[in-house]
C-alpha cells in the first residue's frame, strides 16, 4: 500500500489533488483537519489569523513534525486497507518523519501553480478567501517558519496546475501511473 503527501504552497491545488486521488479509492487525510478541530475545541472561527496561531501553538507542543505524529494513528489505520493520500503535509520534519517510518511506501506529489493564479484562487475561495497581501504572508511564514520548502524541492513527482480541472485530473492520473509503476 502507498501512502502519498501532497504538499504545495496556499491555493496551488492540494485538496482538489487530493480529491482526484480519493476518487481513485486512496483513504484521504487531511493534515489540517486538526488545525479545525482545535480551534472548535476552544470556539474560535476559522479564519486566517486563529489557523496560523493554532498551527504555531500545535508545533510549538509537539515540534515542527506535529501534524505527521498526530495523524500517524489515523494513516497506520487506513494503509491497512488501502492506498492513502496525506492532504497538506507541510514540513521537512513532518516528510522526514513519514519517510522513516513508512520507507518506500512514502511518496511525495508536489502540486506548484504561479504566485498570482493562487492569489486568485484564495481571493474567490468559499470557506477562509485571503487577500493578496495574507497570501504572500502566510506563503513566506509557510517557507520559513514552517520549513515547507523542502518537502516541495524533493518531491517525488511534480503536478503542474496551471489549467482547468480537466487539466488538472489528467496530470493526477500521470502521477498515480507514475506512483503504481514504481511500486
Amino acid at each position: 500500500m502507498l501512502i502519498v503527501a501532497v504538499v504545495g504552497m496556499a491555493g496551488a491545488g492540494k485538496s482538489e489533488v487530493s480529491r482526484i486521488f480519493e476518487s481513485h479509492n486512496y483513504k484521504r487525510i487531511r493534515f489540517g483537519d486538526v488545525t479545525d478541530e482545535e480551534l472548535a475545541k476552544v470556539g474560535l472561527p476559522l479564519n486566517e489569523a486563529n489557523e496560523r496561531e493554532m498551527r504555531e501553538s500545535l508545533r510549538k507542543q509537539h515540534g515542527m513534525d506535529a501534524y505527521a505524529k498526530l495523524n500517524l494513528p489515523k494513516i497506520d489505520d487506513a494503509v491497512k486497507v488501502g492506498n492513502v493520500v496525506v492532504d497538506g503535509l507541510y514540513s521537512w520534519e513532518e516528510y522526514l518523519l513519514l519517510k522513516s517510518y513508512f520507507t518506500d511506501r512514502f511518496k511525495v506529489a508536489a502540486v506548484w501553480s504561479s504566485p498570482a493564479l493562487r492569489c486568485a484562487r484564495l481571493a474567490h475561495r468559499k470557506i477562509r478567501p485571503l487577500t493578496k497581501e495574507e497570501v504572500e504572508s502566510r506563503d513566506a511564514a509557510e517557507i520559513v517558519k514552517l520549513n515547507k520548502g523542502g518537502p516541495i524541492a524533493i518531491a517525488d513527482y511534480m503536478i503542474i496546475n496551471q489549467g482547468s480541472l480537466f487539466d488538472l485530473v489528467g496530470e493526477c492520473q500521470r502521477c498515480l501511473e507514475f506512483f503504481e509503476a514504481q511500486s
